[in-house]
């Protein structure tokens, strides 16, 4: 098997206290990875780093690890161009904007819907993304959310089913009918190809007894509750996700102080996931990250790609909104947009640079991984190694 050794590295993120400076982010200044195969082999000071089959040479560039993308929609046909310069023009964002995509991601074939996703993923790893969870939801049907998520594991291990995205413009009539569906026949099409359960519970999608019940079910059959949260409006979702020891709330945009002590207490379970990126484009509050930190809560950042209320696949991006505008320092934002994207995922094989670690790396054309947040909108992601294969 191929080693290969990337030497002469200014500052290696491994997010590894004990690799590095023993700050959360495990910084070793002067440094190189040796991977071996798919997995991280040796990491330390470059002028001690093993033999390698291969070298190459950082030239004293930022080598962090992939991004940990723990939420995103990649499975639609179709954009929502017209709502979004609706919506900069003074309209409201609300969750019944979903029924535009669910029409056109009905419309479309699986070629379609494929290349589409393919095309998200390719645009994703140009910026560093080496892990991503992806999401059903807009297709509402027993066949439509099954192919959704048989086209999905064919490209990530992380899949969601999340048929409870809305109720069905067909059931429009009969929510409970909807519930029926999504717990019962839905359920039992769509658990073979995912991992996790999540559910939209907010008003003008599910209350919290349609949501604990959706959860349930996912859960009996096997699936990992995942929560969207407290986006809109204060609501049951972070209590719902934190009693259900889901793996994360994801949003966390509108909380009482009850909801940030209930995350702080079960930071080891469920992390909360900021999604800056559906702030942006939708001129909301912004989550309150600093609160959540300080409380003790563990918090991930994902872009939430989706063509309706955050159509970006940049982590870079969310970095520089989390670091301008929720109150995180740069470091806290890379930590939660790697490592914390891990945690939401269960996963420590990703999110790291430590020996044993699948080895993801993304190289920075900047001296620091600082120049995330320092610069933003610069294409700063200079090369990418996904399972130790260069990709980009």
């Amino acid at each position: 098997m191929t080693t290969t050794a990337i030497t002469n590295i200014a500052g290696l993120v491994t997010n590894d206290p004990a690799l590095g400076d023993g700050s959360p982010l495990g910084l070793i200044e002067n440094a190189a990875v040796v991977i071996d195969g798919e997995t991280v082999a040796w990491v330390g000071p470059a002028d001690k780093a093993p033999a390698a089959d291969e070298r190459f040479d950082a030239r004293g560039r930022a080598v962090i690890p992939g991004f940990v993308d723990s939420h995103s929609h990649l499975v639609f046909a179709g954009d929502r161009t017209a709502e979004f310069n609706a919506r900069m023009s003074g309209r409201s964002y609300s969750a019944g904007g979903i029924r535009t995509t669910v029409a056109a991601t009905r419309a479309a074939t699986d070629a379609e819907l494929e290349a589409n996703l393919l095309r998200h993923l390719d645009e994703a790893r140009r910026q560093g993304t080496t892990t991503f969870e992806t999401k059903s939801g807009y297709g509402l049907t027993v066949a439509d959310e099954a192919r959704a998520l048989r086209i999905a594991a064919a490209h990530t291990e992380e899949v969601t089913y999340l048929g409870a995205h809305i109720v069905s413009p067909d059931y429009a009539e009969d929510p409970a009918g909807y519930v029926d569906l999504v717990t019962g026949e839905m359920l039992t099409a769509c658990a073979p190809y995912a991992r996790w359960v999540d559910v939209f519970c907010e008003k003008g999608a599910f209350d919290g007894d349609q949501a604990r019940a959706i959860l349930t079910a996912g859960a009996a059959a096997g699936l990992i509750p995942r929560v969207h949260a407290n986006q809109l409006s204060y609501g049951p979702g972070v209590q719902l996700a934190v009693e259900l020891e889901a793996a994360s709330a994801d949003h966390c945009t509108h909380l009482t102080d009850a909801d940030v002590d209930a995350l702080a207490q079960a930071a080891d379970t469920t992390v909360a996931t900021l999604l800056p990126g559906a702030e942006f484009s939708t001129r909301a509050q912004w989550p309150d990250a600093r609160r959540l930190i300080d409380a003790g809560a563990t918090v991930a950042l994902s872009t939430d790609c989706n063509p309706g209320s955050s159509y970006t696949s940049s982590m870079p991006f969310c970095i520089a909104l989390a670091v301008r505008d929720m109150r995180m320092t740069p470091d806290e934002a890379l930590w939660s947009a790697t490592a914390g994207g891990a945690r939401a995922l269960r996963r420590s094989d990703v999110g790291v640079v430590t020996p044993g670690a699948r080895a993801d790396l993304a190289l920075l054309d900047a001296p620091s991984h600082v120049h995330l947040a320092y610069r933003p909108g610069v294409p700063l992601v200079s090369a990418v190694w996904q399972r130790g294969v260069r990709t980009v």
